[in-house]
This record gives structure tokens, sequence and C-alpha cells, in this order.
């Protein structure tokens, strides 16, 4: 997961920036967005799916599709300049109003479950040092969780800001014991033997296909806030340096990413590392280069996830405003109090948070399972937006909505025909990457993302008949249908016990 990236807010509240960014600092942007927590977690997690040859393989595919949607974000910034509201913009203009909440949704609850992993993974750490804060008392950690949300949110309607020193502090934090974590066990760890021993995973009785879809949601995770180099182009000073900044700031991500997952099975094999606890990329170094290398990584994770807390708390609230203000949601959610807070999206947020905290510690759910139920939520504004962008490149505009009006299909600069033709590639390759990353997930938690849709459903309805509004078209009434569908399994499934997140 990634330290939060400032997306726009409401048009009420934009302003126009210069265009004074260079190259260096748009790579250096989209990388600190990029690179957060996940990456302390990702020798476990890749391990507890796939043996190394897999992980290999699964790191292209993610590579190649995580490339695509960060380009289709970077193109949608170019062709649609006038949409910056974030990734739901571009979802409501080219698909409608309910598909474009419901990617607001997604977008928003994928961010609320992430803070529980986020602070899971804190206290898990701190529990190392700290035993009160151990797995042996989960309630302890969850009161914890509680009052670490509750006491940002005071502070937050105080109109608190994230401040530069604190991204300067946590980025620090983060990429110099990772750095040193690459260094150290690449020339004092590493064991080539150890790497290559049961390569294909024969000996775990699991297909290699089943490996590699295995480790492709955690993939995501971990470049989530790619989408943020859209954002953070708009200020270029070229607009050449916009595609440049992210292929070098995702060649740079990846880079790390595939060299901490890479080097960890060098140095414990594959059942070792599926054992270890949320941070193991601290338990990897402690194994290679004795405790203070544990020590020196868990310092670094929890500054890094506690600046990222802080910040993605904060910006949560950002998708509810945005939809509330586009008359979505009821308008009060919009509303900021005299220090110019948006209080009742905070508070609706923060008792989000508060409500799968009970849910999640009463269930024992893994720090694992939190993250791959966040990233389905996740998905919803990618497949959609890379759809969008296949849209525009095939018939210039988006779907016709009869409640959305035309939301600016038909502005933003001439495209030619070959960089339309691009545009279709990439939009195609996001698109169809994005949907196998469903079908590559666990079934359980599509059925309970789609269960998840459900409360927003009802409110999205509630609000369009209070405005005399025509809720659903034809096209929306299938998805509706979808949604409900996938929810009754859900429901089922929880009250048979045949579905659990654990």
């Amino acid at each position: 997961m990634t330290n939060a990236h400032s997306a726009p807010g409401p048009s009420s509240q934009r302003t126009s920036r210069a265009n004074t960014v260079t190259i260096w600092t748009l790579v250096s942007l989209i990388i600190g967005s990029t690179v957060g927590s996940g990456i302390f977690a990702l020798p476990q997690n890749i391990a507890s799916v796939a043996s190394p040859g897999a992980m290999l393989i699964g790191w292209v595919i993610a590579g190649v599709g995580m490339l695509s949607i960060a380009f289709v974000f970077q193109i949608l910034a170019r062709r649609k300049p006038n949409l910056d509201s974030g990734v739901y913009s571009y979802v409501r203009a080219g698909l409608g109003d309910f598909i474009g909440f419901t990617a607001g949704w997604g977008y928003w609850l994928g961010s609320v479950m992430a803070q529980v992993g986020y602070a899971t993974l804190f206290f898990g750490t701190a529990g190392h040092y700290l035993p009160f804060f151990n797995e042996e008392n989960p309630w302890v950690v969850a009161l914890a969780v509680s009052a670490l949300t509750w006491g940002i949110f005071f502070a937050l309607t105080r109109g608190v800001k994230q401040a530069a020193l604190m991204n300067l502090v946590t980025t620090i934090a983060k990429l110099v014991p990772i750095l040193a974590f690459i260094v150290l066990i690449a020339f004092v760890g590493f064991s080539w033997d150890k790497f290559t021993l049961d390569f294909w995973g024969a000996d775990s009785g699991i297909p290699l296909r089943e490996q590699i879809q295995g480790i492709m949601l955690f993939t995501v995770w971990v470049f989530i806030g790619i989408e943020g180099a859209s954002v953070y182009s708009k200020q270029a000073r070229s607009r050449k340096d916009i595609g440049r900044a992210t292929v070098i700031g995702f060649l740079s991500v990846l880079a790390l990413l595939v060299a901490v997952s890479t080097l960890s099975y060098g140095v414990l094999t594959r059942e070792e590392l599926a054992a270890l606890p949320s941070n193991s990329m601290g338990a990897v170094l402690e194994a290679a280069v004795g405790p203070w290398g544990g020590a020196l990584i868990s310092i670094g994770l929890c500054l890094s996830v506690l600046g990222a807390y802080i910040s993605w708390q904060m910006l949560c609230a950002e998708p509810i405003v945005m939809m509330a203000t586009d008359n979505l949601l009821p308008n009060k959610l919009a509303q900021t109090n005299a220090n110019g807070a948006p209080f009742m999206a905070q508070l609706l947020s923060t008792s989000v948070v508060q409500f799968f905290v009970i849910v999640f510690f009463a269930n024992e759910t893994s720090y694992n399972a939190m993250v791959q139920l966040a990233t389905i939520m996740y998905l919803l504004p990618y497949i959609f937006s890379s759809l969008y962008l296949v849209l525009l490149a095939v018939r210039g505009k988006g779907l016709s909505h009869p409640h959305a009006g035309t939301l600016f299909d038909d502005s933003g600069p001439t495209i030619s025909t070959p960089d339309n033709r691009r545009h279709l590639v990439i939009g195609i390759i996001g698109f169809i990457y994005s949907l196998w990353l469903i079908y590559a997930a666990d079934l359980v938690y599509v059925l309970f993302g789609a269960l998840a849709v459900i409360p927003g459903l009802i409110a999205y309805v509630w609000t369009r008949l209070a405005q005399r509004e025509k809720p659903f078209n034809t096209f929306e009434w299938v998805v509706v249908l979808v949604v409900v569908v996938g929810s009754i399994f859900a429901i089922v499934g929880l009250l048979n016990g045949s579905l659990v997140l654990d």
C-alpha cells in the first residue's frame, strides 16, 4: 500500500498551479506515493502463495498490467484535463452517475479497510518489542487501533493539514531501511542454493498457474497509488516529462519490489517465509544479520505506516465529499466545519473504520485477508477507468446517461489517429488485466466486496429518489443485479459458515 498522494478536491476547492514540476520531482512523487507499508509485508505475502519461479512470472505480468493502468490515468489526465476530481471523475464521465458512484465508493471503502490493515501492521510490529500488543492480546490491539483512529479524527476536525516535514520524514524512514535491506541481503545473506530450492514449487503440490494467480492481488496492493502520477503530471514543466516520469517512477518501484521479494527467497525457504509475521522484511533481515537488522526495518515500518495512516485517514474522506458535491450522496456529507474540515465525511469514514476494526478483530481476520479485500475494492475504478479510455478511443465519448448529462464528454484536446490507436491498446490491456485480477482473486473476497457495496447502493438510491431522479438505466440495472446476487451469496455463506475471512 501507499503513502497518500494529494488528490484534488471538489471544484470549489480547486486552484490553478504553475507548471513548474521537473521530471525528477515527478519521479520522486510517484515513488513516494506508491512505496508504502505493503513492501514491508511482501516477503511473507508472496511466499504464502508462490514459489520463486511463480513469483518472477507474476512480477512480469504485474509489471505489464500495472504499467498499463498507470498509463490509463496519465492518458485520461491528458485527454480530459478538466476532470480533476481524481479517479472517480473519469468513471463518472465515461459510464454515468451510478458506475462512477460505485467506483468512488469502492475506492473509499478500500481506503477505509486499508486503515485497519495499516494499524494492524503497526501494532503487530510494535508487539515484537512491547508484548502487550502481540497476537495473544488481539483486543488490546483493537482498542489501540480504535484510540489512534479517533485521536486522528479529532485532530483532523480541527483543520490539521499534512505537513511537508511529515512527508519528508516518512519517505526517508521507509526508503533508507528498504535500500539497506537490499544491499545487506545481496552481499551478506543471499544463498543461491536456497533460492533455487524447489524453484517451481513442485513440493507444494500447487499448480504453477494457481501460484501465479495467488500473488496477483498482493502485487496490486503494493502498486496502489501509481494512479497518483496523473494528478502530479498536471503540474509538469513539460508534457513530454509526464510519460518519462511515469516509466522511470514505475520501473524504480518495480525494481524495489522485485528485489525485496526475490532476495528474501535466498535467505529463508518458502515455508519459513510463509510462517513469518506481517513485518516479514524485518524478520528476513534479522535472520541474515541479527536482531539489529530487524529493529532497523521495524523502526522504518512504524514511521512509514504511521505517516500513511494519518495521511489516508485525512484523504479517505475525499471521495465522500466529491460524491456528495455531485449529488450522488446527501449534500450534508460535503459540509465543512468552522475549521474548514469536512466533519461529516470524516466522521462517516472514521465510524466505518471502527466498524471494520470490530468485524476484523472479532473474526480474527489476518493482515493478508484485509489486504486482499481492500484490493478488490480498489480494482473497481481501475476496471471502469480503463473501459472509459477504450470508449474514448473507439467512439470519442463515454456512454450516454439521461440522468448524468454530458459530463464533459465533448471536451479535451484533439488526438491524432496513431495516438488514439495506442490509447486503445493501453486501455484494452488495462481493462483485461483488471478483469483478470478479479478472476484470479479468491471468490470469498469478490463476494464480500459485492456485499460491501450494498450500503452505498442504498444511500445512492435514497439520494436519487429524494431528488426525484430515476436511479438506474438499463446498463446500470445489470450492474445492480450482479452486485445484489453476489451479496446474497455472501450473506448465505456467512450464515452457513462456508465463507470466512481468515
